[in-house]
Order: structure tokens, then C-alpha cells, then sequence
């Protein structure tokens, strides 16, 4: 889009460094790399960046993520998001799942046949009062659990539990667990990246160092996740918890069960 707006090659040139940067990609990595030397998540970002190239007021995107895996399509809505906040772009999001609708959209539009709009409100009003039948049956079940999909994790108070950083002794952890009420520990590497749960149990039944104990945590939230994939995530955990990490992987804290019921039973009383 620079070439054909007439952009010079050194304007153009320091374009595609910013845009690649503004996607977490690095330039000197990826600026001439081909689309089939990307992966499907990697070349999701490469689009994102040339519609942004030459700094349009409004973007259409049709199903942006529609393509590739649940785990690399959170991380792209996440990072979506987040870019969102510094852009502050009109987007008109096309999507047929009602749920990425709810977490990307500040105000949602239901077609029925005919692209007829059924109801176009704020995802709040939409799910808390369907205009009628068809937008009910849109929606489905589980309006509660659909509700969860508008509060992020950064909007619920982390749960505090020890968190040891490696190197660590056994008789130090062994005391930290002592003060938790849960019995469990987050053990981090030394840059501060969440790799297990640790227990009173698994460190007392065998003399393997520290860091082969526990649990490995395999999956993580970052603070723009919704509250819906936390429970997703806590439900897999094998101490009903999930940990929370910044864009680095940073550990920030846990998430846990109760503070999410908390918050709906805050929710349902408003």
C-alpha cells in the first residue's frame, strides 16, 4: 500500500520496521522472509500489519483469525486488543462466532437472512435483552458463562500464593508452604516465567531436585484473556488455578476459582 500511495523506498522501508515491531516481530528476522517461511499465527500478524501500513481511518477485517488454532487465535485476539488501545482504529469486525464478537466488539450487529440487522447494541445489552427469538437462539445457552467473555482477567484481583524463584532450596520452599493456605507454590526460572506446581506432597514423596516436582503449568493467562478462557484454563489445572504472565511471560499471580465466582455473584447482584 506505501508503493502504491507513492511513498519513497526509505519512508516505506522504516513503515515496515515500525508495523513489524508494532507486532511483536522482529525486523531483522522477518522483513524478507516469504509467506510460506511463516507460520499460520506469524502470517495472521504480517496481514494485521500491512492493513495498518498506510495508516488507514477505518479497517475491514473478515474472520482475521477464523483460520488457524484456538490457542494461537486467543493470543492474536489478545494482542489485537491490545493494540486497539494505542491505535484506537474504527474496525469493522466480520466473525460468525458469537463469542469472539462479544470479547473484540465494543458494539455488536446480528444479521438475519437477508443481512437484515436483528438487534445492534453493546455486547452488554445484547446479551443481558435479545430483541427477540432469533437473536436468544444466536446467542444460545449459557448467557452467565457468554457474560464472562466481557471482564478480562486484569479486572478480577490476582490470588496470592508463594512464589519461588529458581534457585531455590527444598527446606525454603517447605516453609514458604507452610503459610499457604492452598498448600501450593508457583516455581518460577530465573527470569521470572512460571514452569510448576509445587506441593507440600509432591516435594515430601521424593528426592528429585525442586524443579522435576510438582506439576508442569503448560497453559497461562495474560491480564487482556477474558474470564471465560480463565475458566477453561482453571478447569484443566491440576490445582484449580491458573497463573497469569505479562507479554514477556512474566509472572504477575494466579487466578482462581473463588475470585472468579466472586465476581459473578458480584455481577449477578448488580
Amino acid at each position: 500500500m506505501p508503493k502504491l500511495l507513492g511513498w519513497d523506498k526509505a519512508e516505506t522501508s522504516r513503515r515496515v520496521d515500525e508495523m513489524l515491531e508494532l507486532v511483536s516481530m522482529d525486523p531483522a528476522v522477518y522483513r524478507d522472509r516469504y509467506p510460506k517461511e511463516l507460520s499460520g499465527g506469524q502470517a495472521q500478524r504480517v496481514g494485521v500489519a500491512r492493513a495498518l501500513a498506510a495508516d488507514p481511518d477505518v479497517l475491514l477485517m473478515d474472520e482475521p483469525f477464523g483460520a488457524i488454532d484456538p490457542i494461537t487465535r486467543d493470543r492474536l485476539q489478545n494482542e489485537f486488543l491490545r493494540l486497539q488501545q494505542d491505535l484506537k482504529k474504527t474496525i469493522v469486525f466480520v466473525t460468525h462466532d458469537i463469542d469472539e464478537a462479544i470479547k473484540m466488539g465494543n458494539r455488536i450487529a446480528i444479521l438475519r437472512e437477508g443481512s437484515e440487522i436483528a438487534q445492534i447494541d453493546t455486547p452488554e445489552a445484547i446479551l443481558s435483552d435479545p430483541a427477540d427469538e432469533f437473536v436468544e437462539n444466536f446467542l444460545g445457552s449459557g448467557a452467565i458463562l457468554k457474560g464472562l467473555t466481557l471482564k478480562k482477567v486484569r479486572d478480577i484481583e490476582l490470588h496470592d500464593i508463594p512464589a519461588l524463584e529458581m534457585p531455590v532450596m527444598r527446606d525454603e520452599a517447605l516453609k514458604a508452604l507452610e503459610s499457604s493456605p492452598e498448600k501450593t507454590a508457583v516455581l518460577l526460572d530465573k527470569d521470572h516465567r512460571p514452569l510448576r506446581w509445587i506441593s507440600e506432597a509432591s516435594l515430601n514423596r521424593t528426592t528429585q531436585p525442586i524443579e522435576k516436582s510438582g506439576k508442569p503449568i503448560t497453559i497461562d493467562l495474560q491480564p487482556e484473556d477474558t474470564l471465560q478462557d480463565a475458566l477453561g484454563v482453571m478447569l484443566q489445572s491440576s490445582v484449580g488455578m491458573a497463573v497469569v504472565v505479562d507479554r514477556g511471560g512474566k509472572y504477575l499471580g494466579c487466578c482462581s476459582i473463588e475470585s472468579l465466582a466472586s465476581m459473578i455473584i458480584s455481577g449477578s447482584g448488580s
